[in-house]
């Protein structure tokens, strides 16, 4: 009986506000692995389909910005946890996705996890590092404090199908804003499959949206969206790259431009990673307040 069993294909879906649709054009791509052998179908997301989830993180802006930083570390933490149950299947679309052997694709699979955790950890610490009391002349406190910038389009790495894709959204998500994420055109289906793990993790919906498809098709109505506020331009080469960010001067966003060596496959994201990306998608909110008066001395706190 079993012998005649047909096997159940997986279907993968976008991840948008929470939910999995289909690519509202109808349309799917074939998705190979380094050798060529059919591996799925993938959505091939259109211009609607990134207005969607330009909106659906803007709706989430609101409550993922204004969640303690404390929660939001816990809730990455989750996200790694749920990681780490699924680490086989990860491995194997990684190994397929990138053509590695399954002990170089084990690897690469822990590294994303444990990037995970390590910006779960700088959640509530940022603030301490890029922010502070300000010394000034006369009876004032001048704090600055950083602030997320909002709605960010990242466009995923091409190369680097879970490592570099973790690296860059983690640190989008952990400062309070929320992500479009374009995923790797050639490589989408750890991206897709991320989409499920936010989905049964405790992460609201929306805060992270992630769309398969052709780069340029996806990123292009992104970088001239008047409600996207910064876009990250890993995942485009170097032509792509240009045209995108003379796109986004349009509502003056903030860009963070792609390297060389990303745009090449070359960057080593198992390399520390810094603290740039979290700095990179940051405001700084300055308040100055008076110290006021303790008695008739005349000293002040």
């Amino acid at each position: 009986m079993s012998d005649n069993r047909l096997s159940v294909f997986k279907t993968y879906k976008l991840y948008v506000g929470g939910k999995f649709p289909r690519s509202e054009s109808g349309r799917v791509y074939e998705v190979t692995d380094s050798k060529g052998k059919w591996l799925a179908n993938a959505p091939r997301s259109s211009r609607k389909d990134a207005r969607d989830a330009v909106v659906a993180a803007r709706k989430a802006f609101g409550g993922w910005s204004g969640a303690t930083a404390y929660n939001r570390g816990q809730i990455l933490y989750r996200v790694a946890e749920m990681l780490e149950g699924r680490k086989e299947q990860f491995v194997r679309e990684v190994a397929d996705a990138e053509g590695l052997s399954k002990s170089k694709a084990a690897a690469a699979v822990d590294a994303a996890i444990d990037r995970w955790v390590w910006y779960a950890g700088w959640t509530d610490k940022i603030g301490q590092v890029v922010g502070g009391a300000n010394p000034v002349a006369g009876p004032f406190f001048n704090l600055s404090t950083p602030e997320p910038t909002g709605v960010v389009a990242v466009l995923a790495p091409q190369k680097s199908s879970f490592l570099g894709l973790v690296s860059v959204i983690a640190p989008v998500i952990a400062t309070g804003n929320t992500a479009v994420v374009v995923a790797s055109a050639d490589s989408p289906l750890p991206a897709l499959s991320l989409g499920e793990v936010l989905a049964t993790s405790d992460l609201p919906g929306g805060v992270v949206n992630i769309l398969s498809g052709g780069t340029a098709e996806i990123a292009t109505p992104l970088a001239s969206h008047q409600d996207v506020n910064a876009i990250d331009l890993t995942g485009a080469d170097a032509a792509l790259a240009k045209e995108l960010e003379s796109a986004a001067a349009d509502n003056l966003k903030r860009v963070l431009r792609a390297r060389a060596a990303d745009e090449d496959g070359a960057t080593d994201w198992s390399a520390d990673p810094g603290t740039h990306r979290l700095t990179a998608f940051l405001e700084t909110k300055t308040v100055w307040h008076p110290t006021g008066a303790l008695g008739v001395s005349g000293s002040s706190y």
